[in-house]
Protein backbone atom coordinates (compact mmCIF):
# COMPACT_ATOMS: atom_id res chain seq x y z
CA UNK A 1 0.00 0.00 0.00
CA UNK A 2 1.20 3.25 -1.09
CA UNK A 3 1.91 5.87 1.62
CA UNK A 4 -0.71 8.02 1.01
CA UNK A 5 -3.33 5.71 1.47
CA UNK A 6 -1.72 4.57 4.51
CA UNK A 7 -1.58 7.88 5.78
CA UNK A 8 -5.13 8.36 4.90
CA UNK A 9 -6.05 5.25 6.80
CA UNK A 10 -3.92 6.17 10.06
CA UNK A 11 -4.09 10.35 10.20
CA UNK A 12 -7.92 10.71 11.10
CA UNK A 13 -7.06 8.74 14.74
CA UNK A 14 -4.11 10.84 15.21
CA UNK A 15 -5.16 14.27 14.31
CA UNK A 16 -7.62 16.30 16.93
CA UNK A 17 -10.58 18.05 15.63
CA UNK A 18 -10.52 21.11 17.27
CA UNK A 19 -7.38 23.77 15.31
CA UNK A 20 -6.77 24.92 18.84
CA UNK A 21 -5.41 22.00 19.89
CA UNK A 22 -3.92 21.44 16.70
CA UNK A 23 -0.29 18.88 16.77
CA UNK A 24 2.76 20.11 15.60
CA UNK A 25 4.79 18.21 12.72
CA UNK A 26 7.18 16.61 14.37
CA UNK A 27 4.65 15.25 16.91
CA UNK A 28 2.19 13.72 13.91
CA UNK A 29 5.08 11.94 12.96
CA UNK A 30 6.17 9.90 15.70
CA UNK A 31 2.84 8.92 16.27
CA UNK A 32 2.21 8.25 12.03
CA UNK A 33 5.16 6.06 12.33
CA UNK A 34 3.34 3.84 14.97
CA UNK A 35 1.05 2.88 12.25
CA UNK A 36 2.71 2.18 8.77
CA UNK A 37 4.21 -0.47 7.20
CA UNK A 38 8.19 0.96 5.85
CA UNK A 39 10.69 2.76 6.45
CA UNK A 40 9.86 6.69 5.59
CA UNK A 41 12.14 9.74 6.04
CA UNK A 42 10.76 12.67 8.04
CA UNK A 43 11.02 14.82 4.80
CA UNK A 44 9.00 12.60 2.96
CA UNK A 45 5.89 12.44 5.66
CA UNK A 46 6.19 16.44 5.79
CA UNK A 47 6.27 16.21 2.36
CA UNK A 48 2.84 14.01 2.31
CA UNK A 49 1.41 15.93 5.20
CA UNK A 50 1.99 19.31 3.05
CA UNK A 51 0.33 17.99 -0.03
CA UNK A 52 -2.24 16.34 1.48
CA UNK A 53 -3.73 19.10 3.71
CA UNK A 54 -4.12 21.18 0.21
CA UNK A 55 -6.53 18.49 -0.81
CA UNK A 56 -10.18 18.82 0.26
CA UNK A 57 -10.84 14.93 0.10
CA UNK A 58 -8.09 14.59 2.74
CA UNK A 59 -8.43 14.72 6.64
CA UNK A 60 -5.17 16.57 7.42
CA UNK A 61 -5.61 20.29 7.47
CA UNK A 62 -2.75 23.05 8.58
CA UNK A 63 -3.80 25.87 10.62
CA UNK A 64 -4.04 28.84 9.11
CA UNK A 65 -2.52 30.84 11.70
CA UNK A 66 0.53 29.13 13.67
CA UNK A 67 1.87 25.72 13.11
CA UNK A 68 0.48 22.08 13.66
CA UNK A 69 -2.15 20.10 11.66
CA UNK A 70 -5.77 18.84 12.82
CA UNK A 71 -8.82 16.95 11.22
CA UNK A 72 -10.59 18.35 8.28
CA UNK A 73 -14.41 18.60 9.44
CA UNK A 74 -16.69 15.88 7.06
CA UNK A 75 -18.47 18.73 4.47
CA UNK A 76 -21.90 19.05 5.56
CA UNK A 77 -23.36 19.57 1.25
CA UNK A 78 -26.93 21.02 2.76
CA UNK A 79 -25.46 23.67 5.55
CA UNK A 80 -22.15 25.07 3.87
CA UNK A 81 -24.92 26.70 1.50
CA UNK A 82 -27.89 26.28 3.96
CA UNK A 83 -30.55 28.74 3.44
CA UNK A 84 -33.15 31.00 3.78
CA UNK A 85 -29.64 32.67 2.89
CA UNK A 86 -29.01 30.78 -0.04
CA UNK A 87 -32.51 29.65 -0.47
CA UNK A 88 -32.61 25.51 -0.86
CA UNK A 89 -35.64 24.39 -0.82
CA UNK A 90 -37.68 22.56 2.31
CA UNK A 91 -36.53 19.15 0.72
CA UNK A 92 -33.33 19.73 0.07
CA UNK A 93 -32.55 20.86 3.36
CA UNK A 94 -33.99 17.28 4.99
CA UNK A 95 -31.14 16.09 3.07
CA UNK A 96 -28.84 17.79 5.59
CA UNK A 97 -29.96 14.74 8.80
CA UNK A 98 -33.42 14.01 8.24
CA UNK A 99 -34.41 15.41 11.20
CA UNK A 100 -37.10 18.00 11.46
CA UNK A 101 -35.69 19.69 14.33
CA UNK A 102 -31.84 19.63 13.06
CA UNK A 103 -32.98 21.50 10.24
CA UNK A 104 -34.89 24.28 12.02
CA UNK A 105 -31.10 24.16 13.84
CA UNK A 106 -29.97 25.02 11.37
CA UNK A 107 -32.39 27.52 10.34
CA UNK A 108 -31.95 29.30 13.42
CA UNK A 109 -28.43 29.44 13.11
CA UNK A 110 -28.47 30.77 9.82
CA UNK A 111 -31.35 33.63 10.36
CA UNK A 112 -29.16 34.58 13.87
CA UNK A 113 -26.18 35.13 11.84
CA UNK A 114 -27.84 37.45 9.93
CA UNK A 115 -29.18 39.35 12.93
CA UNK A 116 -25.78 39.52 13.69
CA UNK A 117 -23.92 40.77 10.11
CA UNK A 118 -26.63 43.58 10.30
CA UNK A 119 -26.52 44.87 13.85
CA UNK A 120 -22.84 44.86 13.30
CA UNK A 121 -22.66 46.76 10.17
CA UNK A 122 -25.22 49.54 11.86
CA UNK A 123 -23.53 49.80 14.78
CA UNK A 124 -19.86 50.35 12.75
CA UNK A 125 -21.98 52.99 10.32
CA UNK A 126 -23.05 50.61 7.57
CA UNK A 127 -26.77 50.52 6.44
CA UNK A 128 -27.74 46.98 5.49
CA UNK A 129 -30.24 46.22 3.04
CA UNK A 130 -31.80 42.58 3.24
CA UNK A 131 -32.52 40.72 0.15
CA UNK A 132 -35.63 38.16 0.57
CA UNK A 133 -38.25 37.31 -1.74
CA UNK A 134 -35.17 35.90 -4.53
CA UNK A 135 -34.94 33.32 -1.99
CA UNK A 136 -38.16 31.58 -1.31
CA UNK A 137 -38.90 28.14 -1.41
CA UNK A 138 -40.18 28.50 -4.73
CA UNK A 139 -37.77 31.16 -6.40
CA UNK A 140 -35.54 29.50 -9.24
CA UNK A 141 -32.01 28.01 -8.20
CA UNK A 142 -30.24 30.78 -10.29
CA UNK A 143 -31.84 33.55 -7.99
CA UNK A 144 -28.27 32.52 -6.13
CA UNK A 145 -26.34 33.83 -8.66
CA UNK A 146 -28.38 37.08 -9.08
CA UNK A 147 -29.20 38.17 -5.65
CA UNK A 148 -27.02 39.22 -2.31
CA UNK A 149 -28.22 38.31 0.88
CA UNK A 150 -27.53 41.75 1.84
CA UNK A 151 -26.51 45.09 0.28
CA UNK A 152 -24.47 47.25 2.29
CA UNK A 153 -24.63 51.59 1.74
CA UNK A 154 -21.88 53.23 2.47
CA UNK A 155 -23.01 57.10 2.76
CA UNK A 156 -20.05 59.82 1.48
CA UNK A 157 -20.86 62.92 2.23
CA UNK A 158 -20.26 63.47 6.32
CA UNK A 159 -22.44 62.46 9.12
CA UNK A 160 -22.12 60.24 12.15
CA UNK A 161 -22.10 56.35 12.51
CA UNK A 162 -23.21 56.76 15.67
CA UNK A 163 -26.94 58.45 14.38
CA UNK A 164 -29.26 59.06 11.55
CA UNK A 165 -26.97 60.98 9.32
CA UNK A 166 -28.02 64.43 8.05
CA UNK A 167 -25.71 64.59 4.30
CA UNK A 168 -23.36 67.20 3.22
CA UNK A 169 -25.45 69.41 0.93
CA UNK A 170 -22.78 71.11 -0.66
CA UNK A 171 -21.35 67.65 -1.37
CA UNK A 172 -24.57 66.29 -2.29
CA UNK A 173 -24.67 68.93 -4.38
CA UNK A 174 -21.68 68.86 -6.27
CA UNK A 175 -21.72 65.18 -6.87
CA UNK A 176 -25.61 65.57 -8.32
CA UNK A 177 -24.20 67.48 -10.78
CA UNK A 178 -20.81 65.56 -11.15
CA UNK A 179 -23.22 62.35 -12.20
CA UNK A 180 -21.78 60.69 -9.06
CA UNK A 181 -23.86 58.28 -6.41
CA UNK A 182 -23.20 60.12 -3.05
CA UNK A 183 -22.60 56.70 -1.55
CA UNK A 184 -21.11 52.81 -2.52
CA UNK A 185 -22.98 49.94 -2.50
CA UNK A 186 -21.46 46.50 -1.93
CA UNK A 187 -23.22 43.29 -2.47
CA UNK A 188 -22.80 40.72 0.43
CA UNK A 189 -23.24 36.71 0.63
CA UNK A 190 -23.32 35.38 3.41
CA UNK A 191 -22.60 31.82 4.95
CA UNK A 192 -21.75 30.22 7.70
CA UNK A 193 -18.99 27.71 7.32
CA UNK A 194 -15.96 28.36 5.20
CA UNK A 195 -14.93 24.80 3.46
CA UNK A 196 -12.23 23.63 1.52
CA UNK A 197 -14.96 22.07 -0.65
CA UNK A 198 -17.12 24.99 -1.03
CA UNK A 199 -15.09 28.42 -0.94
CA UNK A 200 -15.21 28.32 -4.62
CA UNK A 201 -18.53 28.53 -4.81
CA UNK A 202 -19.16 30.71 -2.47
CA UNK A 203 -16.67 33.12 -3.99
CA UNK A 204 -18.12 33.10 -7.83
CA UNK A 205 -21.91 33.65 -6.49
CA UNK A 206 -20.23 36.43 -4.47
CA UNK A 207 -19.11 38.11 -7.70
CA UNK A 208 -21.50 37.14 -9.59
CA UNK A 209 -24.22 38.92 -7.18
CA UNK A 210 -21.78 41.72 -6.80
CA UNK A 211 -21.58 42.32 -10.60
CA UNK A 212 -23.95 45.40 -10.90
CA UNK A 213 -22.70 46.90 -7.70
CA UNK A 214 -19.33 48.63 -6.72
CA UNK A 215 -18.16 45.61 -4.93
CA UNK A 216 -18.72 41.88 -3.33
CA UNK A 217 -18.09 40.98 0.24
CA UNK A 218 -18.28 37.27 1.04
CA UNK A 219 -18.79 37.00 5.10
CA UNK A 220 -18.95 33.90 6.66
CA UNK A 221 -19.67 33.04 10.26
CA UNK A 222 -17.00 30.51 11.69
CA UNK A 223 -13.53 30.89 11.50
CA UNK A 224 -10.88 30.43 8.40
CA UNK A 225 -8.70 27.77 10.04
CA UNK A 226 -7.30 25.76 7.58
CA UNK A 227 -4.40 27.35 5.75
CA UNK A 228 -5.33 26.08 1.97
CA UNK A 229 -8.51 27.57 2.86
CA UNK A 230 -7.39 30.90 3.56
CA UNK A 231 -4.59 30.75 0.62
CA UNK A 232 -7.34 29.48 -2.00
CA UNK A 233 -9.31 32.63 -1.01
CA UNK A 234 -6.65 35.02 -0.82
CA UNK A 235 -5.72 34.03 -4.27
CA UNK A 236 -9.01 34.79 -5.85
CA UNK A 237 -9.73 38.18 -3.77
CA UNK A 238 -6.16 39.17 -5.54
CA UNK A 239 -7.03 38.63 -9.06
CA UNK A 240 -11.38 39.31 -8.37
CA UNK A 241 -11.25 41.95 -5.71
CA UNK A 242 -13.72 40.43 -3.44
CA UNK A 243 -13.43 41.09 0.30
CA UNK A 244 -13.67 37.97 2.08
CA UNK A 245 -14.56 38.15 6.15
CA UNK A 246 -14.76 35.83 9.03
CA UNK A 247 -17.08 36.94 11.80
CA UNK A 248 -15.12 33.52 14.22
CA UNK A 249 -18.51 32.54 15.15
CA UNK A 250 -18.46 29.00 15.85
CA UNK A 251 -21.85 26.71 15.47
CA UNK A 252 -21.52 26.72 19.71
CA UNK A 253 -21.63 30.63 19.96
CA UNK A 254 -24.39 31.27 17.36
CA UNK A 255 -26.20 28.39 19.71
CA UNK A 256 -25.41 30.57 22.39
CA UNK A 257 -26.59 33.85 21.14
CA UNK A 258 -30.18 35.52 21.74
CA UNK A 259 -32.72 34.93 19.54
CA UNK A 260 -32.67 37.04 16.41
CA UNK A 261 -35.09 39.28 16.59
CA UNK A 262 -33.63 40.19 20.40
CA UNK A 263 -30.05 40.56 18.31
CA UNK A 264 -31.81 43.62 16.02
CA UNK A 265 -33.33 45.00 18.91
CA UNK A 266 -30.97 45.00 21.84
CA UNK A 267 -30.23 47.78 23.95
CA UNK A 268 -26.57 49.17 23.84
CA UNK A 269 -25.20 47.26 26.30
CA UNK A 270 -26.85 43.91 24.87
CA UNK A 271 -25.48 44.62 21.46
CA UNK A 272 -21.71 45.54 23.48
CA UNK A 273 -22.27 41.99 24.71
CA UNK A 274 -23.23 40.55 21.35
CA UNK A 275 -20.44 42.45 19.93
CA UNK A 276 -17.77 41.45 22.35
CA UNK A 277 -18.40 37.68 21.15
CA UNK A 278 -17.35 38.19 17.64
CA UNK A 279 -13.51 37.63 16.19
CA UNK A 280 -13.62 39.84 12.81
CA UNK A 281 -10.59 38.37 10.95
CA UNK A 282 -10.82 40.73 7.52
CA UNK A 283 -9.07 37.90 5.33
CA UNK A 284 -8.76 40.18 2.64
CA UNK A 285 -10.06 43.85 1.57
CA UNK A 286 -12.63 44.76 -1.27
CA UNK A 287 -11.59 46.68 -4.03
CA UNK A 288 -14.57 48.72 -4.87
CA UNK A 289 -15.32 50.08 -8.28
CA UNK A 290 -16.14 54.21 -8.97
CA UNK A 291 -19.52 53.46 -10.92
CA UNK A 292 -22.15 51.36 -10.18
CA UNK A 293 -23.54 49.39 -13.60
CA UNK A 294 -27.46 51.17 -13.73
CA UNK A 295 -28.00 49.17 -16.78
CA UNK A 296 -28.07 46.00 -14.59
CA UNK A 297 -29.09 47.26 -11.34
CA UNK A 298 -32.47 48.88 -13.72
CA UNK A 299 -32.95 44.86 -14.86
CA UNK A 300 -33.03 43.93 -11.26
CA UNK A 301 -35.83 46.13 -10.71
CA UNK A 302 -37.75 45.19 -13.37
CA UNK A 303 -37.87 41.50 -11.78
CA UNK A 304 -37.79 42.41 -8.24
CA UNK A 305 -39.80 44.44 -6.09
CA UNK A 306 -37.12 44.27 -3.16
CA UNK A 307 -34.76 46.24 -5.69
CA UNK A 308 -37.20 48.63 -6.21
CA UNK A 309 -37.88 49.52 -2.36
CA UNK A 310 -34.19 49.70 -2.49
CA UNK A 311 -33.70 52.19 -5.17
CA UNK A 312 -36.88 54.14 -3.48
CA UNK A 313 -35.01 53.74 -0.20
CA UNK A 314 -31.78 55.52 -1.60
CA UNK A 315 -33.61 57.89 -3.64
CA UNK A 316 -35.47 59.06 -0.09
CA UNK A 317 -32.84 59.28 1.83
CA UNK A 318 -30.94 61.71 -1.33
CA UNK A 319 -34.28 63.89 -1.33
CA UNK A 320 -34.40 64.11 2.22
CA UNK A 321 -30.86 65.02 3.11
CA UNK A 322 -30.83 62.52 5.53
CA UNK A 323 -29.22 59.14 5.46
CA UNK A 324 -31.54 56.52 7.34
CA UNK A 325 -31.94 53.03 7.98
CA UNK A 326 -34.20 50.45 6.12
CA UNK A 327 -37.78 50.26 7.01
CA UNK A 328 -40.01 48.24 5.46
CA UNK A 329 -43.29 50.03 4.55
Amino acid sequence: MSLRKQLNEVLPTLLPSNPADAIKGTELIRLARLGLSGNYSDASLRYHFSIMSCDPTSAIAKVEKGQGYYRRSEPLPALSGAQELVAWTQGQLDDLSGSDRSVDNAMLRIRKFRAVVTRYFEVNGRFPFAFREPFSNDSPIGNLWKYPELVLVDWETGGSPDEEMSLDEAMLSLKQRLGIAPFRLHSARLRLTPTLHSYREDFFQTLSVSQWAQGGELIYAGPIEDEALADGLRKLSSVYGIGVTSFGLTGDVLDDLPRPANILNAHPKETEAIMAKLNVDRLAGVQSKPHLDWAALSAMRSESRETDKLINWLKRCVDERRAEPFKDE
